[in-house]
């Protein structure tokens, strides 16, 4: 988002600082609105866990990201010393407020508490969080830290449940508060002056944060419904927004036409969020639905192996080739952003001393991109082989490879995995990449690269989804041999196939459900019951009596005894045994007892 934004704020015309700021404006989402929206419509289980978790990473964030633009606003030109000296201090005052904090705060709230006085406690709570507040404006940094630190070291009492209740009132005057403000900085003279940019930034913001919040929960294990509903919940900007525009405004790096421009587009995405939230589960089906049927099993079957990897790493040897691997893509990644930004000001510097001396810019200008190029290779391919490495060893411990002279039957899904989190990886270095040299480069010249990157990773991934496919095909049809051979009785039947997942180690463990005349599901097709969308396990094949549906589509009827076999995780198979016998979808509460007195 930080790239997106600062791409946009030089398609519109702005200076490099202002795109700068633009990108940490658009980058965070609204802790304030989430919340009261999630309030309002009842939303609850694994989106809002998600939702709030990356909130909660998201405030970390912006509060460094505040820090430091600070620290850039305070001069136009920072000599690279000057920045590595301000970041150093910077750690030094959190390193003083947290470990001094830890040592004072909870003791002191703890103190308090045992007194027994709930308004003491409620006063001397917001005391210290106006207090470190104060503290770090006086040290030359945001209010919005010392407050986090705050309430940080308040947590650390152990008290932190009873706080939050008292503090809940005067949070939701702040709240009342918050939204009457941000109306009253609405200036529709500016946003008709500047309605282009902000219509533009609102698209940025809205498509942006569906897609990056989408794409991401999805590679790190959550199933395609609660993925795109994160997506759509997250698709605003707010507070943060406000006070990194203040710093931009008050420094005189940003020009004060920028603060009403984003206040317009907080507006925007503010009312669009509840009717994105509400819109959120018919959208992730439907996405469910179009989805090739080729991508829609490697959906299903991806959280099963990242659930096979997050068992696997327990190992402690492989556990610390990850953490050198990703220390070697971490230093080739940032010896790159070095050598980039090098080049750069080395450049400029270069021209200008060409242009005033009236000397030939060609040749010399050639031998630094030339030089600066073959500087970046040898990082560049680490960067891959790294990657490559990393990715074979994730996959091998996802779905282990067979003992010598065994046949492999997970090479298709180990591959398909491993391909998946190799150009993962390198996009993922390629982002924050490009988020970091952007300001040193001409405008939009990471685009390029971008979109190679992401076309190299489509047509990989379609190739691997094309082989999983017919995996997957065979393996179906292994398990209804298996279920036909089987005494099939009115059971769940796992214990029949146990041997198939054995044999197919990246399906899983394959599942057998028996369906009766009382389910739910009996008489209703599998596109009705959206099995695959609404709990992320898919049928992987149906036996009734002497005959079988292989990976059967959506239009399969199902009837009374038929026998289904579920693939997808612990979780999702669980969800979807529950969807198909009595109907109630994944987050649903539970149906409220009868008193039998009525």
């Amino acid at each position: 988002m930080v790239w997106l934004g600062y791409a946009s704020g030089r398609a519109l015309g702005w200076t490099g600082d202002e795109s700068l700021f633009l990108g940490a404006m658009l980058s965070i989402s609204s802790t304030m609105i989430i919340i009261k929206a999630f309030e309002e419509l009842g939303v609850s289980g694994r989106l809002r866990d998600l939702v709030y978790g990356v909130l909660v990473l998201e405030d970390v964030v912006g509060v460094l990201m505040l820090a430091l633009l600070t620290v850039v606003a305070s001069r136009r030109a920072i000599a690279p010393e000057q920045v590595i000296g301000n970041v150093g201090l910077l750690l030094g005052f959190l390193l003083l407020i947290v470990v001094g904090g830890v040592l004072i705060v909870p003791p002191l709230v703890r103190y308090v508490a045992g007194l027994g006085h709930r308004e003491t406690l409620l006063v001397g709570s917001i005391g210290l969080c106006f207090a470190l507040a104060l503290i770090a404006q006086r040290a030359g940094y945001s209010v919005a830290l010392g407050a986090f630190l705050a309430g940080s070291l308040v947590a650390e009492s152990g008290r932190g449940h009873d706080i939050e209740l008292l503090v809940r009132p005067v949070r939701d005057v702040f709240a009342a508060i918050f939204f009457v403000a941000v109306g009253m900085m609405v200036d529709p003279r500016v946003i008709v002056e500047h309605v282009g940019a902000v219509v533009l930034l609102t698209l940025v913001v809205v498509t942006g944060k569906i897609l990056s919040v989408s794409v991401s929960a999805f590679l790190s294990g959550h199933d395609t419904r609660t993925s795109v509903q994160a997506g759509l919940s997250m698709a605003q900007i707010g507070e943060f927004s406000f006070i990194i525009a203040a710093v931009g405004v008050n420094a005189g790096v940003v020009a004060p036409f920028m603060h009403p421009v984003i206040v317009a587009v907080c507006v925007l995405t503010t009312f669009l969020t509840p009717w994105l939230i509400r819109r959120a589960d018919a959208v992730a089906l439907e996405v469910d639905r179009r989805m090739p049927r080729r991508v829609q099993l490697f959906v299903s079957l991806y959280a099963t192996w990242l659930e096979r990897l997050r068992e696997s790493r327990r190992q402690k040897t492989r556990a610390a080739q990850v953490r050198r691997l990703l220390v070697l893509v971490g230093l080739d990644t940032a010896i790159i952003a070095v050598i980039v930004i090098a080049a750069s000001i080395g450049h400029e510097r270069l021209m200008e001393h060409l242009v005033t001396t009236r000397q030939p810019t060609l040749i010399p200008r050639t031998l630094l991109l030339t030089a600066a190029a073959f500087l970046i290779a040898p990082f560049a391919i680490g960067v891959v082989r790294c990657s490559a490495r990393l990715g074979g060893l994730l996959g091998e411990a996802a779905v282990p490879p067979p003992r010598t002279g065994q046949a492999d039957f997970g090479e298709a899904p180990r591959r398909a995995l491993m391909v998946t989190l190799q150009l993962g990886i390198v996009v993922a270095v390629l982002l924050p990449l490009l988020a970091v040299t952007q300001p040193f480069l001409p405008s939009f010249a990471g685009l390029p690269l971008m979109l190679l990157a992401l076309v190299v990773l489509a047509w990989v991934f379609w190739a691997r989804a094309s082989e999983l496919q017919k995996h997957v095909r065979a393996g179906a049809q292994l398990i209804a041999e298996v279920l036909q051979r089987g005494a099939v009785r009115e059971t769940t039947t796992e214990p029949l196939l146990a041997p198939v997942a054995a044999m197919l180690p990246g399906m899983g463990d394959p599942s057998a459900l028996h369906l009766s005349p009382e389910c739910h599901a009996a008489g209703r097709t599998l596109a009705e019951l959206n099995v695959r969308g609404l709990t992320g396990a898919s049928v992987v094949a149906i036996q009734r009596g002497e005959d079988s549906l292989i990976a059967p589509d959506g239009h399969a009827q199902l009837q009374a005894g038929d026998v289904l076999a579920l693939a997808g995780t612990h979780e999702a198979v669980r969800a979807a045994r529950e969807l198909l016998l009595t109907g109630r979808p994944p987050d649903a509460p539970p149906p409220a007892r009868r008193d039998p007195r009525d």
